[in-house]
């Protein structure tokens, strides 16, 4: 067969063979711009399905945030409620003690036990029984045992601490409550670790002034009934706010030292009583705030997650000079005058974060801890409340805010 005859048979089946591919590649072309278009679709659904999503988690987390500002809201309602409640009990009545009256109780404690027991009754501070004899052999009985401090008054001042506390009056040979009725009062000394008589004194001065009475017959008075605080680390309002089982004429503050502590009750926003046992054990049989300011402080025990006293005084060495308890010194001026409690929480910030929606001699804390942390974005720079609280919605069950989660958790 001649070459050309070959050539010719073989044409058809390279012309069939070339068909074939040319039809298999318009097929497979075919095919892949269907899936190119079933991917291009997939793709526009996929990338639908995660903005429906995104934007799912972010009504979600701002849906949670106003929840918990909502609640924040009726916590603060409750607080009102319950001091309002406490406060419609009633108040006592305060009495003019005036220069001379002021003479009539000098005179009465140079008579010994029996005229020191007449200024006590003249105080109102006893914790009596309503029958005035009865009450009066009580007081006597009392101020005839001296400055014994083993001796524990009716009243609220701790004799033991007061004459530790005080070691110029080693060798008193009257009775430590009618010192303070006569003296200690007018000296500034403190009655008791849980009442801040300069603080009370700043905070009721008009009153203290018309009426010259001591800080704690007014507040024994009419200052527990008006649900005062008698100390800047005891919120009267946020002890009420846990609903304590208040017997009739019973004040937040002794119900607290008598069984308030022993239910685990909160003194203060910023006192967790369950965080500080944990790192206190030598605190068991005695209320956490009294160990606290007794001798806590000193060992650099936290009395919250965002507060670390250590860390203050490092921050202020005039207040350590000073030999302040920080907590109270942060409560009472630091907040407020700009001051920052712990590396958690960078209190500038807070306030400028805050701007004009921070109400007035509120203190920035408080505030944030009170519901101020759902208002801001971030009360921290570059720490989003919201992106916090979605990576972690166990916060809204527990309702912690999200710098203490954060400060519990060492910065995680």
């Amino acid at each position: 067969m001649t070459p050309a005859e070959a050539a010719s048979q073989t044409a058809p089946a390279v012309q069939a063979a070339s068909g074939a591919m040319l039809d298999k590649a318009r097929a497979v072309t075919a095919k892949v711009a269907r899936l190119s278009r079933d991917f291009a679709g997939a793709h526009k659904l996929a990338h639908e399905a995660q903005v429906r999503e995104a934007l799912t988690r972010t009504e979600l987390t701002l849906a949670l945030t106003e929840s918990l500002a909502a609640r924040a809201e009726l916590e603060a309602r409750l607080r009102d409620q319950a001091v309002a409640a406490f406060q419609a009990r009633g108040a006592g009545r305060l009495r003019r003690h005036n220069r001379l009256s002021q003479m009539l109780d000098r005179v009465l404690a140079r008579l010994g036990w029996p005229g020191q027991a007449l200024v006590i009754a003249r105080s109102g501070v006893w914790h009596g029984t309503g029958r005035p004899l009865h009450d009066l052999r009580h007081m006597a009985a009392y101020a005839r045992r001296g400055a014994d401090p083993a001796i524990i008054p009716r009243a609220p001042l701790e004799q033991a601490w007061y004459l530790a506390s005080n070691p110029d009056l080693a060798g008193l040979r009257m009775s430590p409550l009618a010192h303070y009725l006569v003296r200690g009062g007018r000296e500034g000394r403190d009655p008791a670790p849980l009442f801040h008589a300069g603080w009370y004194g700043r905070e009721n001065a008009a009153e203290l002034a018309a009426t010259s009475v001591t800080p704690l017959e007014h507040y024994v008075r009419v200052g527990a009934a008006r649900g005062l605080s008698p100390h800047p680390v005891f919120d009267t309002a946020h002890y009420l706010a846990q609903a304590p089982v208040l017997e009739p004429g019973d004040a937040p503050l002794s119900h607290y030292l008598r069984d308030g502590w022993r239910a685990g009750l909160s003194p203060h926003p910023l006192f967790d009583p369950a965080w500080y046992v944990e790192r206190a054990p030598d605190a068991a049989g005695q209320p956490p705030l009294v160990h606290y300011l007794s001798k806590g402080w000193k060992a650099g025990l936290a009395p919250h997650p965002l507060f670390d006293p250590r860390w203050y005084l490092d921050q202020h060495p005039n207040v350590a000079a000073a030999g302040v308890e920080p907590l109270t010194h942060f409560l009472a001026h630091g907040g407020f005058e700009g001051a920052s409690p712990s590396p958690w929480f960078d209190l500038p910030a807070y306030v400028e974060a805050r701007g004009a929606d921070l109400p007035p001699n509120v203190h920035p804390l408080i505030d944030y801890l009170r519901g101020g942390a759902w208002a801001v974005a971030e009360a921290r720079p570059g720490f989003p409340t919201a992106a916090y609280v979605a990576t972690r919605p166990a916060l809204v069950r527990r309702g912690i805010t999200p710098l203490e989660n954060w400060a519990r958790r060492g910065g995680r």
